[in-house]
């Protein structure tokens, strides 16, 4: 994390911003108290495709079966 003042925030922006997108944190502060926080944007997650594991996930054939009672009693509990 890094602490600039306002006058070198707008003096070195395109630095700072480049700085924040490689995933740096930069509070900017006025009269050494902080007043904003320039971060990095969060990427977006990878689109996913529905039924992409198909035939990956196999499940026994009891999967669905009711847990017994002393299973279910720890869950109760």
């Amino acid at each position: 994390m890094k602490t600039v003042n306002i006058h070198e925030a707008k003096t070195h922006f395109s630095r700072l911003l480049s700085e924040a997108g490689s995933g740096e944190e930069i509070i900017i502060a006025k009269s050494g108290k902080p007043v904003a926080r320039l971060i990095p944007v969060e990427k977006k997650p990878a689109k996913r495709t529905p039924g992409s594991a198909k035939g990956k996930i196999l499940l026994s054939a009891d999967f669905l079966k009711p847990l017994p009672d002393d299973i279910l009693e720890t869950f109760e509990k």
